[in-house]
């Protein structure tokens, strides 16, 4: 028996393809849409249907491919062409799932965030950013943008609005989490920011698309923070799970973050998840966990993900990737810095 016609919106990449497998063990009925471009081998039953969101032709081919009763949208990163495709779709589509990002807070990550605290303001009919803001405010504003666009045409009963902090799990393509597993490989003394009990709160890829497609069948509309609960996992769990998972004889030298954040070393992607603002890993889940958003241990996630590693598995092409990880003759600098430091 089929439980939803779900519609996804992307499909082939990270978060995407979690979204198609968990819907198709679910036993749903699952249509995807992109362009094509990136190879992909979907699960049996599949249909896929090849298009460009920003052609009004392509919409409206999809759209006789209804009806739907989600549309799960994990591509969506310009507002204009999020309002078309929901313009498009709303005639043939019960509800709408949009992946969203705890970046729409203007808060994030110097504070504190949960579903109530204030978002960027934002054009649900803007094509690109606006002039002469870029990085990590332009991305929440186009976020916070694209979330409008679909509230508008979808109305708030119908949208259901997903930020989910840090994603990791197989098929990451920022590679995060893999850098860290190939520094633990590596072994030797390994650089770690902070301290071991600094909580952290990514949410596994699979966590996500489960909820997504809980959420689209069953959560009232609104807006739901998408983590692990605060508590459950710290640096010191990720990085030594890492040693574990790897065979790593590597040491792990926790590096005073004050110290660190003086050094010229850029937080976040030299050394992935690490940024020392208070608001990084404190967004309360409560709403979602109420709905049904279920977390696995932050090591289930590193063994997984380096299951997939180990057994050929590797992410799509992205130019995010080459920013993130540390050069090992700057990481041996820090290190003799702080040695130089500790022995004063």
């Amino acid at each position: 028996m089929v439980r939803m016609r779900v519609l996804v919106l992307g499909g082939s990449w990270f978060v995407g393809s979690g979204v198609v497998r968990a819907a198709v063990a679910r036993g749903d009925e699952v249509w995807v849409f992109n362009r094509g471009v990136t190879p992909a081998v979907f699960p049996a039953g599949v249909e896929v249907v090849h298009g460009d969101r920003t052609r009004g032709e392509d919409l409206a081919a999809l759209a006789g491919h209804g009806p739907w009763d989600v549309v799960v949208d994990v591509a969506g990163a310009v507002p204009a062409q999020v309002r078309d495709a929901a313009l498009a779709l709303s005639p043939v589509c019960s509800r709408w799932v949009f992946v969203s990002s705890v970046s729409a807070y203007t808060g994030w990550p110097d504070e504190a965030v949960d579903e109530t605290s204030a978002v960027y303001a934002a054009d649900p009919d803007a094509e690109g950013a606006p002039e002469g803001v870029d990085g990590p405010v332009a991305y929440g504003m186009l976020k916070a943008g694209c979330e409008a666009a679909v509230r508008r045409e979808f109305g708030p009963g119908r949208t259901i609005v997903l930020r989910p902090s840090v994603v990791l799990g197989p098929g990451e393509y920022v590679g995060r989490l893999p850098w860290w597993l190939d520094r633990a490989r590596r072994g030797g003394r390994i650089l770690a920011p902070g301290r071991p009990d600094r909580v952290i709160q990514p949410v596994d890829v699979d966590d996500l698309a489960a909820f997504a497609l809980w959420a689209g069948e069953n959560a009232p509309g609104g807006v739901y923070d998408v983590a692990m609960p605060e508590g459950c996992a710290t640096f010191g769990s990720l990085l030594r799970t890492c040693l574990e998972v790897t065979g790593s004889t590597g040491a792990l030298e926790w590096v005073d973050e004050g110290w660190l954040q003086r050094q010229p070393v850029r937080q976040w992607t030299e050394i992935p998840l690490w940024r020392p603002q208070p608001g990084t890993w404190a967004v309360d889940t409560s709403r979602a966990r109420a709905q049904g958003l279920v977390c696995r241990p932050v090591e289930d996630t590193v063994a997984r993900v380096w299951d997939w590693l180990s057994s050929g598995g590797r992410p799509v092409s992205h130019p995010r990737r080459r920013d993130h990880g540390l050069d090992p003759a700057k990481e041996h600098r820090l290190l003799a810095a702080w040695d130089a430091l500790a022995g004063a």
